[in-house]
Parts: structure tokens; sequence; C-alpha cells
């Protein structure tokens, strides 16, 4: 009987054991600076968005680092893309073709039947095709990977007679999946514990199609356009304010810092608090 019991014993302490190792298992955080040295989007005088999304972007990945409770990727580092994407793109480019190809024929199968309703969105450049197979190719690596959260970082502009004359919107926005997406509630509800950080000393985005600063949108590629991300793969875009508006480079300095670090308390509460 004493033999019995220590058995039930010694089953009961290695099952919860399994459980507390799946319930420690690290946070699995995708982190995606917007843009490249070749397309690097916004520009203000010979300031170039790519830079400043890289700026930022590697703050949150050292932070995130330190912390034991996430295991954290980035796309690209200032060597350019890192080897895992490198190496994912030349092995699978007609593997990322088909998946983009198979979700927007099935997206527009549901349009078609009435099971998605399209919305208006706030206006978006529209990317070429080789940025948009890129886009594709990282969330069909966050479905791959089983990654927990994606947090792509940008900086915002609207159109301005040149590249040297500063806009009159200042603020910051997160974009966030339709509610028709799998991923959508589980994105919102990160989004909102990043936003709640970053407004206790920013504020959100005055141009009119962004106010409120949390923005729902279909036709974002990060976001998991035509049902790309899995429920599980959360996604949220950050514009962390106007490209003109972060003041001259010690300012911006100072900033990138700020915003990292309220972003990473936003993604700590959000998963732990």
């Amino acid at each position: 009987m004493k033999k019995f019991f220590f058995a039930i014993a010694i089953f009961i302490f290695l099952a919860i054991s399994a459980s507390c190792v799946k319930a420690s298992a690290p946070i699995r955080i995708l982190l995606v600076p917007g843009h490249d040295n070749a397309v690097w989007g916004a520009e203000y005088g010979n300031l170039k968005e790519a830079a400043m999304n890289l700026a930022l972007a590697s703050r949150i990945y050292d932070i995130l680092k330190k912390d034991k409770r996430f295991e954290v990727y980035i796309t690209r580092d200032k060597n350019g893309y890192t080897k895992e994407f490198v190496d994912y793109f030349a092995n699978n480019q007609a593997d990322v073709l088909a998946f983009k190809d198979d979700a927007k024929k099935k997206m527009q199968k549901e349009i078609t039947d009435g099971t998605f309703v399209k919305k208006t969105n706030a206006p978006h450049n529209s990317v070429s095709e080789d940025v948009a197979i890129r886009l594709y190719g990282f969330n069909k690596w966050a479905d791959e990977n089983k990654i927990d959260a994606m947090i792509h970082v940008h900086f915002n502009d609207r159109p301005r007679p040149n590249v040297w004359t500063k806009g009159k919107e200042k603020g910051f926005v997160i974009y966030m999946p339709d509610s028709q997406f799998a991923n959508s509630a589980k994105s919102v509800d990160l989004a909102k514990s990043v936003f709640a950080e970053l407004h206790k000393k920013y504020i959100t985005s005055t141009y009119e199609k962004e106010k409120g600063g949390l923005i729902s949108d279909q036709k974002l590629i990060a976001l998991g356009a035509n049902g790309t991300l899995l429920s599980s793969v959360r996604s949220i875009l950050i514009e962390y304010g106007y490209i003109y508006s972060l003041g001259n480079s010690t300012a911006r300095q100072k900033k990138y810092d700020d915003m990292a670090k309220l972003t990473v308390v936003g993604i700590q509460n959000y998963f732990f608090k």
C-alpha cells in the first residue's frame, strides 16, 4: 500500500512539474522595425524612417532580451535582415508566394459569400510586390514558429510640400486587426495595454482618421490581412509619432529610450500583470 501511495505521489509531482514547465515557457516576441535601407518609408530632411524604426525597435529588443520571461526575435539589425530571415526567404520563396496567393483567394471567396464584410480603413501608402511578399513572409514565419506577439515599429507621416517641411499632425496611434480576424481579440488587448503606457506621456494622433489612438484595420498585412495570422499570434503596428516631430538628435535618442521602456511595460503588463 505504501508503494502504491508513493507511486501516486511521484505521478502527481511529475504532472505538476510538467505543467509548471509549460507555464513558465518564455513568451515569444517578434519585433519588426518597419521598412529597410532599400525602401525606407517616410523622410524628413536627411532623416529616414527605416533608421528611426530600427533605433527604437533595437532598444525594445535590448530591454526584452534581459527579461528571461521572453524569447525575442527581430527581423533586421544594423547589418540588415538577420540571418534567420535571410535564410527563411531564400529557402521558402515559393511557399511564401503560395501562402499569400491562397490567403487572398480565400478572403475573396469569403467577401463574395458575405462571411467577411469589407470596411473603410484609414488611408495607407501602397506597398510594392516585393515589400508585400516580405510582410506575408513574416506572418508565415510567425505562424510556423508559434510567435505570441508581433510588434511592428513605425513613425508616421502625412503628405507635405517637400521633405524639409514639417506637417501639422502629431501624436501616436496603434493599429490592430479588424474584429473579423481570428487574432483580433488578443491583439486588441495587447494594443490597449501598450496604449495605456504610451498615453501616460504622449498624445494620440491629431490626424482625423486616427483620432482616439486605437484603430482597427483590415488592409495592413502586418496585422494579418487576408487572415494570414493564427488566432494565437497577436499583432499590433505602432506609429510612435510623426517623423518631423521628434526634435534634434539628442531629443530623439531620449524619446527612443522613453518609448521603448513604455512599450515594454505595456507588453509585460499584458502577459504577466
